[in-house]
């Protein structure tokens, strides 16, 4: 009969109302877990603060640095700028955040588009190089600065009003040499001047028996008969 009491209490109560041994040791355990709960929250929050005051401790200094710093540059720059200007500049940054972001994008791509073009462009100028030691190789720099040289030539030894006349006939002047560059007109010219480079190198009899042995000739004949006929259009002209 004894015995059997501690149990009924720990499952009835005492019967006045009080709670029994198992509610006690569960209250008990709620109590503890807690007690746990707050002494966890109480080391993380002083974990916290702890480093809040290492943080603190270390960038103290350089706080200290750069609000010097940031005080001397104001002071040379504070009469020409205001609060009122910084906080309008201030505003308008907020205001164009979307434009600000959009430009950095753009940015970013203009970066990673010459990222990809550098191989190209390294590429690229190594060609160009390749191009310009092959000619300077064959000689156009030299004909250019030859070129050049004849140009400055010619524009110092015309005047204002040669440079007129030049421009009203240019028409006619490159009729002319079109017309004196035609491929028959130059085979003429050619065979005329290898023909008579010969003829040079040999003797030459102006006697008049050599004369009139020449003009039994039949191209002698008609060679003057062609000059006679140029002769005729230029005194015309001169004429004229």
């Amino acid at each position: 009969m004894i015995a059997t009491l501690p149990t009924q209490l720990e499952t009835r109560g005492n019967g006045k109302g009080e709670p029994s041994l198992a509610e006690l040791n569960e209250k008990m355990d709620a109590l503890t877990r807690h007690v746990e709960y707050l002494t966890a929250q109480a080391e993380r929050a002083e974990r916290a603060r702890q480093d809040r005051a290492e943080l603190f401790h270390d960038i103290g200094p350089v706080a200290q640095d750069a609000f010097r710093l940031a005080t001397e540059q104001l002071a040379e720059v504070q009469e020409y700028v205001d609060l009122d200007d910084l906080m309008r500049l201030f505003k308008r940054l907020l205001q164009n955040t979307v434009l600000l972001e959009r430009m950095l994008d753009q940015m970013a791509s203009i970066s990673e588009l010459a990222d990809t073009m550098m191989p190209l462009s390294s590429q690229a100028f190594g060609k160009a190089v390749d191009v310009l030691q092959m000619l300077e190789h064959k000689g156009y720099f030299t004909f250019a600065q030859g070129g050049m040289q004849i140009a400055d030539n010619i524009v110092t030894s015309f005047t204002a009003d040669d440079v007129k006349k030049l421009g009203d006939n240019i028409v006619l002047i490159l009729n002319v040499v079109k017309d004196m560059t035609q491929p028959e007109i130059m085979h003429f010219v050619q065979n005329t001047l290898l023909i008579a480079e010969k003829q040079v190198e040999q003797p030459v009899d102006t006697s008049m028996l050599g004369l009139l042995k020449q003009m039994r000739d039949p191209n002698v004949r008609r060679g003057l008969a062609l000059t006679m006929r140029v002769l005729s259009v230029v005194g015309a002209q001169a004429k004229a």
